[in-house]
């Protein structure tokens, strides 16, 4: 993109007109949360249960002694060697904000449903600290519309971003999202909202730094996503490739993509 250049004077009334939109658009997230938090909820009857560094664990327990939670939808089937690059690129930002969500009512976990002993090896891999359980052994992911099975795809049952899920998923099996969660004195659980697709990007803090940035987002790939540049935060410049649906893949992995 071509950049005027001007006096400072003209670039002040430039930024004026700009600050209005920006002005706009603040507003209108503030209407919109505001309807997020009068959305009404569900009542949670089944038993979800969990496979956690040390040992079984519920969804109440994932609360953790506090009235809300936010679980990340982490993008990892059963056998997947590769991590989700946007998945990875959220949660890093999460582990300093965790005691200050704490500290506001607010416990954070990870829920993916690749066995424990293969989400272990990839959490201490990049020194996560936050709570990371797997749901292997329950529904939960296809309950909450991130897990596919290839035959519910085919008849038209299965569910992404409040619509029917797209062929493709049938050939991933697991994309990303958010959910929340809430637990009143007596124990009963809620389901309050959940967000897919590119509505994950209000966790996505890194984005409120690159579109200020001359270049924006630079996300001129072929995938025009931060598949195009996001990586997991210990093999920037190691080379492997990201497929279109955000794994990654390192350059010795002989994995039936590359074949």
């Amino acid at each position: 993109m071509q950049h005027q250049v001007v006096t400072r004077e003209e670039w002040n009334k430039a930024r004026v007109a700009l600050l209005k939109q920006e002005k706009a658009l603040t507003q209108h997230r503030d209407l919109v949360s505001a309807e997020r938090l009068r959305l009404p909820w569900v009542r949670i009857d089944k038993a979800y249960v969990f496979g956690g560094p040390e040992g079984k664990l519920t969804l109440s327990d994932l609360f953790q002694g506090r009235s809300q939670l936010y679980i990340k939808h982490f993008m990892m089937a059963p056998g997947a060697q590769h991590q989700c690059v946007g998945c990875s690129l959220e949660v890093d930002h999460v582990t300093d904000l965790l005691p200050h969500l704490e500290n506001h009512d607010v416990s954070y976990a990870v829920v993916a449903r690749a066995p424990i002993d293969e989400i272990e090896v990839v959490r201490k891999r990049m020194g996560w600290k936050f709570l990371w359980v797997s749901s292997f052994d329950s529904d939960f992911n296809y309950d909450f519309n991130v897990s596919f099975r290839p035959e519910d795809v085919a008849a038209g049952r299965a569910e992404y971003n409040y619509g029917p899920a797209p062929e493709w998923a049938a050939k991933i099996q697991d994309l990303s999202g958010r959910s929340v969660f809430y637990k009143n004195d007596g124990g009963e659980i809620f389901h309050t909202y959940s967000g897919y697709g590119r509505g994950g990007e209000e966790a996505l803090g890194i984005y409120g730094i690159l579109d200020a940035m001359p270049k924006g987002r630079n996300e001129t790939g072929p995938a025009h996503s931060l598949g195009d540049w996001a990586r997991p935060r210990n093999m920037y410049g190691q080379g492997g490739m990201v497929e279109p649906s955000g794994r990654y893949h390192a350059p010795t992995c002989g994995c039936a993509v590359h074949r």
